[in-house]
């Protein structure tokens, strides 16, 4: 998958939209209105604040349904998909938790969002909704049937779960590529704002071989020049909002500064590799002279 075609840039920046209560969940307030209202105002602050890309997500649904949500659910997540596509136009994505899968690929064929966020999409995950298997080989053959070409971006051992099986990290990235065909993987912490590991991100990257690699949690202008070193891009939720809270909306200010960390930083790492490949061609045509 190219990142610069979808993203217009090789390095993305996707901002999260943590949606509202919505219909049929233990929270729903009964007003769809201003659920859509305060979507428009995150993605609005999101493209103002230079993110490259937005993941809308049923958030505040919890306690989630494991697999399949209830209609009105995707019909609502469709309602605000559509609006946010006609208001900004950066690349959209879907992730309909915990693990529908399914309804956010229909969403995505439907409204025209680029890509959805499966956390899991094969193996087995323990976690908080019970036991949730993965379903790789129906969602691919669902795509198809769809005719569509919306992107799979793969949680690996995601976060608030724990894997049934061998938890090594490689083995599990290369599977989600190579035997399950995901597009692009994700790394996260063990909970929701926990940042992963620089030590697992290199290792996933690596497995990765080449497909991109996403920071998937915990990412903020403290830590994302380290984490960036590993990593392709970086979707981050709770470090743009107001006060840092979970619980606020996206606030376009802290949303520039971010953008502008991360892109420092990317552009301090691309001029290192350049000096390294610089120091690298020298020696090379040291050693040849030498021999000349």
């Amino acid at each position: 998958m190219d990142l610069k075609q979808i993203f217009k840039t090789p390095n993305p920046i996707i901002g999260v939209v943590h949606l509202q209560p919505l219909p049929t969940s233990p929270r729903w307030g009964g007003n769809l209105k201003a659920i859509i209202g305060r979507a428009e105002q995150e993605a609005t602050a999101l493209a103002s604040g230079g993110a490259n890309g937005i993941i809308v997500e049923n958030f505040f649904d919890a306690p989630f349904a494991k697999d399949s949500v209830d209609p009105a659910v995707v019909s609502a997540m469709t309602l605000v998909v559509e609006r946010l596509t006609n208001l900004v136009t950066l690349p959209i994505g879907i992730n309909v938790l915990r693990n529908d899968a399914h309804s956010a690929i229909a969403i995505a064929s439907c409204t025209g969002a680029q890509f959805i966020r499966v956390n899991v999409f094969n193996g087995i995950m323990a976690t908080d909704q019970g036991l949730i298997e993965g379903q790789a080989h129906q969602l691919l053959r669902y795509r198809r049937e769809l005719g569509s070409d919306v992107k799979i971006f793969a949680d690996v051992l995601v976060k608030h779960g724990r894997p049934l099986g061998s938890p090594n990290l490689t083995t599990a990235v290369q599977e989600t590529i190579e035997r399950a065909l995901a597009d692009a993987v994700i790394l996260s912490g063990p909970t929701t704002g926990s940042p992963p590991n620089l030590e697992d991100l290199e290792l996933a990257s690596a497995a990765a071989a080449g497909i991109p690699v996403f920071i998937g949690s915990g990412a903020s202008w403290e830590n994302i020049s380290t984490l960036m070193q590993a990593a392709d891009g970086v979707i981050v939720s709770s470090s743009l909002k107001r006060n840092g809270r979970i619980d606020q909306p996206i606030d376009p200010i802290r949303v520039s500064q971010f953008v502008e960390v991360t892109r420092h930083s990317l552009a301090q790492k691309e001029e290192n590799r350049d000096a390294n490949g610089s120091r690298g061609l020298a020696s090379e045509l040291g050693k040849v002279k030498s021999k000349i």
